[in-house]
């Protein structure tokens, strides 16, 4: 009863949308280069090895994505980022511009890829007032530079909407990523989603790889995309027609991505994008998508635990961005929410349910499991989905693991259970049809 109690007390409150059949979906997809120019002198993000020392260059560019798709009065975005993740700020930030077009904080999901080669979130953390070079250091006009993009592209995405077939299918890939932790839970669900026009042209591709794109260092320099960047790009190319193709990560907390091929950093990444767009690939050339009988959404807000500093921060965390255990409570008070919202998008029998940080595998799997029955086959967690709240670990991975990983929890040793439960409540409602 008392476990029922605290997940109760947990709601702010919820917002639901009726299961609904789609007698015609439309959808429109979009494209903006976000790759800030060098002279902004703005950080990649990952490492605080960095210390806020400006990106030297640019290797590849960096791209936000939108693939809206509209039934009758509804209407849904998933866009992906090449970016490491969002602070909460964005996401609200965005919707002051855009909420005049019918665009609300249930309608929208925001996906960053979590490149290591990309922008660093806390550069785009308007509460960020430490001026702390290895945590980044706030910047305004950065902010404003994809905010603005990121409205451009919602406004062009918003229009010319086309009737679309939609299919999702899966497959398990052996030996190209692994758990870095040492458990024995490794998702290697590559999942795909194909979208064609209803004259069978092909629209948008949706890829769903659960890894790091870490093979880029403290100490490499240059703004990329990493290896989910010369996916998109191969995928794009392999089928041709203008196709847009989309990354977003899964539950990657302890999930890493296996290479064997030798070469500097920016080799790998090409090498492993390629691998990884042959695979997808595959996939997608078997998916006979149809016309889309299901299409629905939810949204569900909850209240977190109180902040809490994990028992070793100061030998890992703590240590890389340079916090001892005076600063380390002002750090997750300034920079930590105390309130996260959840959502899901059913697009027929496939589901991408969002978590707002760096879920471990192990749980990733409890909720694809939980959430799939007889009418959703596909399930995919949408990875720090709008906004990044820390690492998300099961309460013995969190108390007996140790790592790296559960020194950047910042929520205690609860967290997972209640975001894993949370996410598969916020789900469920949509995964039947009336």
């Amino acid at each position: 009863m008392k476990n029922i109690f605290l997940i109760a007390s947990l709601i702010l409150f919820t917002t639901f949308s009726l299961p609904s059949k789609a007698s015609n979906l439309t959808a429109n997809v979009s494209s903006i280069d976000i790759t800030p120019p060098l002279e902004m002198k703005y950080t990649l993000g990952g490492y605080g090895e960095r210390m806020n020392k400006p990106a030297e260059g640019i290797h590849d560019r960096i791209w936000a994505k939108a693939l809206t798709l509209k039934n009758r009065d509804q209407k849904y975005a998933i866009i992906t980022l090449d970016i490491l993740g969002l602070p909460s700020n964005v996401k609200k930030d965005l919707l002051k511009r855009v909420a005049g077009q019918g665009w609300t904080k249930e309608n929208i999901m925001l996906l960053p890829s979590h490149s290591h080669g990309s922008l660093e979130m806390a550069a785009l953390n308007s509460k960020n007032l430490l001026n702390s070079p290895q945590i980044g250091v706030f910047q305004p006009e950065l902010l404003d530079f994809i905010l603005d993009k990121l409205e451009a592209l919602i406004k062009d995405a918003d229009q010319n909407y086309q009737s679309v077939k939609i299919g999702t299918q899966s497959k398990h890939i052996d030996g190209l990523n692994r758990n870095r932790r040492r458990d024995p839970n490794v998702d290697n669900e590559l999942i795909v989603t194909r979208v064609d026009l209803k004259n069978g042209n092909p629209l948008a591709v949706l890829v769903n790889w659960t890894a790091h794109p870490t093979f880029i260092g403290g100490s490499d320099m240059l703004v990329s995309a990493e290896w989910p960047g010369y996916l998109q790009n191969e995928l794009q190319k392999m089928i041709g027609s203008g196709v847009t193709a989309m990354y977003y990560n899964g539950a990657e907390g302890d999930q890493s991505p296996i290479l064997d091929t030798p070469g500097n950093a920016y080799e790998k990444v090409e090498v492993y994008g390629k691998k990884i767009a042959g695979k997808a690939f595959d996939i997608y050339s078997e998916i006979q998508p149809k016309k889309v009988k299901a299409f629905d959404f939810s949204y569900h807000t909850i209240q977190l635990p109180e902040h809490k500093a994990h028992p070793t921060f100061m030998e890992t965390g703590g240590e890389e961005y340079g916090l001892d255990e005076n600063t380390v409570k002002l750090v997750m008070n300034m920079l930590g929410p105390t309130e996260v919202g959840l959502g899901a998008v059913r697009i027929d029998d496939f589901v991408i349910s969002g978590v707002p940080g760096e879920m471990t595998a192990v749980l990733g799997q409890k909720v694809k499991e939980a959430v799939k029955n007889k009418s959703v086959k596909y399930v995919a967690i949408g990875g720090l989905a709008n906004e990044w709240i820390s690492y998300i670990l099961t309460s013995d991975q969190y108390i007996n693991g140790g790592g790296y990983e559960s020194s950047v929890s910042f929520y205690g040793a609860g967290l997972g259970e209640i975001i894993s439960d949370e996410v598969v409540k916020t789900a469920k409602p949509i995964t039947k049809i009336k």
